[in-house]
C-alpha cells in the first residue's frame, strides 16, 4: 500500500488566510448561560466551563446568570473610573513616548476589565505575578501615577534606577511582582511563591498571569506540574488577547481548542471567562481566589479578549491584521459595557461620565507634570554607574566591589 507524502499542518493565519478572532471552533454563550458551579467542585464535574464562555453583561447591559456578582453601585462606579483612569494613563505616556520622552511603551488597550477586576478580589499581602499588561493592577488599587509614570521615564525619581525596561514596574509592597521581560518566568514564580505561602501556614494567596502567546513556552507547563501536585494557593490567569505581537494565538495552540482546556489534563479546574464583562471578570476572580483562601487548590482561567492596540510602540499591526477584524470583535469594549450597566441601573449618566473623564485628564496631566520636574530618558539627572553593582547581591562578591571601585566609587 502506497501513502502520500507527509506534511505538517500550519495554522491558516501562517498560511495567509484572513480568519477574524475568535476561535470559529468555540462558542460563545449567551450572557448568563453558562452554571457557576460550587467553589468545591470537582474538576473533572466542570469540564464544559474550559470550552464555552462564562459572560454576565448581555448586549443592552443587563447582568443575567448565577454569576452575576454581589457589587454596590460605588463598587461598580470604582470599576467604571479604574478602566477609564488606565485607559487615559495608557494615552498619556504613549503621547510622551512619541514626544521622545521615553524610549519604549506597552498598552492594555481594550483589556482594562481583566487587571482592574481581578484587583478587587485580592487583598494585602496577596501577591500579582504579572505581564507588562496589567497596570491595572496597580492603578486600580489608586497607586501613584506619578510613581509609574518616573519608572516609565527612567528619571530620577525612578525607583528602579532606569534598568528595567519602560512599563515593566515593580511595586511588591502593592502585591505587583517585578514584572520579567522573559516571557513566561513569572507563571512558575506565581507558583513557588505561593507553595512558600502554604509552607509557611500563611493566609495569603498569589496570582500568576501569561498571554496566549507564552503558553508555548515550557514555564507554563512546568508551572502546571507543580500547582497539579502541590495544589497551592495560586490563581492562574492566561490573557488570551488573539495576538502575541504579530502571531496569531492559533500558533500557539488555540486554533481548535480553548487554552482553558489545558488544565484538564493537570486535574486543575478552569474556566474560560468574557474578559471584556467586568462583571464576569469579578464573579470568576472571586470565586477562584475563594478557591485558593479555602485550600482547595490552584484555577486556571482563560480571559478571552482583544489587543485593541499595537503589540507596543514599536509594532504595526496593519502588516499583519485585516482592518475590519476590529469592527468584527464580538465582546466590545469593556468601558462602554461596564458604563451602560451602570446607566441601565440608574447609578451613572453621560454627563457624569464625561464629568469623570475631564477630572482623569487633569489627574493625569498633574501626574505627568510632577513626573517630568525630574526629568525624562534624555534630559535631567541619571544615576550613578555605581548603582549597576546594586540590588543584585545581598552581600556583594569580591569581583564586583573590585570593579566598583575601580570605577573610583
Amino acid at each position: 500500500m502506497s501513502y502520500p507524502p507527509l506534511s505538517l499542518h500550519m495554522p491558516g493565519a501562517m498560511r495567509g488566510e484572513a480568519a477574524p478572532p475568535p476561535n470559529p471552533h468555540l462558542r460563545f454563550a449567551r450572557a448568563g448561560e453558562m452554571r457557576r458551579p460550587p467553589v468545591d467542585a470537582d474538576p473533572y464535574e466542570m469540564h464544559d466551563l474550559a470550552y464555552n464562555l462564562v459572560r454576565v453583561l448581555d448586549d443592552n447591559g443587563e447582568a443575567k446568570g448565577e454569576w452575576v456578582p454581589d457589587l454596590t453601585p460605588e463598587q461598580l462606579r470604582h470599576g467604571l473610573r479604574s478602566m477609564l483612569r488606565t485607559r487615559a494613563y495608557d494615552r498619556r505616556m504613549m503621547r510622551m513616548q512619541r514626544q521622545g520622552q521615553t524610549s519604549f511603551y506597552i498598552q492594555c488597550t481594550g483589556e482594562e476589565a481583566i487587571a482592574c477586576a481581578f484587583q478587587m478580589v485580592m487583598q494585602k499581602g496577596d501577591m500579582n505575578f504579572p505581564t507588562y499588561r496589567q497596570a491595572g493592577l496597580l492603578i486600580a488599587q489608586d497607586w501613584s501615577l506619578t510613581d509609574m509614570i518616573c519608572q516609565v521615564l527612567s528619571n530620577e525619581k525612578d525607583h528602579l534606577k532606569g534598568r528595567q525596561l519602560p512599563v515593566l514596574y515593580s511595586v511588591p509592597e502593592a502585591g505587583f511582582f517585578s514584572i520579567s521581560g522573559n516571557l513566561g518566568t513569572q507563571y512558575v514564580q506565581a507558583v513557588g511563591w505561593a507553595m512558600a505561602s502554604a509552607m509557611r501556614g500563611d493566609t495569603k494567596i498569589a496570582a500568576g498571569w501569561i498571554g496566549d502567546g507564552s503558553t508555548a513556552e515550557s514555564d507554563f507547563h512546568s508551572a502546571l506540574v507543580f500547582a497539579s501536585v502541590y495544589r497551592p494557593p495560586v490563581v492562574l490567569n492566561i490573557v488570551n488577547n488573539q495576538w502575541a505581537i504579530s502571531s496569531p494565538q492559533s500558533v500557539a495552540g488555540g486554533e481548535n481548542i480553548s487554552f482553558a482546556s489545558r488544565a484538564h489534563g493537570f486535574a486543575i479546574p478552569s474556566l474560560r471567562v468574557d474578559g471584556n464583562d467586568y462583571l464576569a471578570v469579578y464573579a470568576a476572580a472571586s470565586w477562584a481566589a475563594e478557591r485558593a483562601r479555602r485550600n482547595l487548590g490552584p484555577t486556571l482561567i482563560e480571559w478571552v479578549t482583544y489587543r485593541v492596540a499595537p503589540h507596543s510602540t514599536s509594532d504595526d499591526p496593519s502588516k499583519y491584521r485585516a482592518k475590519e477584524e476590529e469592527s468584527n470583535w464580538p465582546l466590545g469594549d469593556p468601558v462602554e459595557r461596564l458604563k451602560q450597566h451602570l446607566i441601565r441601573k440608574g447609578e451613572w449618566s453621560e454627563e457624569r461620565n464625561v464629568q469623570l473623564l475631564a477630572s482623569i485628564d487633569a489627574e493625569i496631566n498633574d501626574a505627568a507634570r510632577e513626573a517630568l520636574k525630574y526629568g525624562t530618558l534624555h534630559e535631567g539627572p541619571k544615576a550613578s554607574p555605581a548603582t549597576m553593582f546594586e540590588d543584585v547581591y545581598k552581600d556583594m562578591p569580591r569581583h564586583l566591589r573590585e570593579q566598583r571601585q575601580q570605577m573610583g566609587s
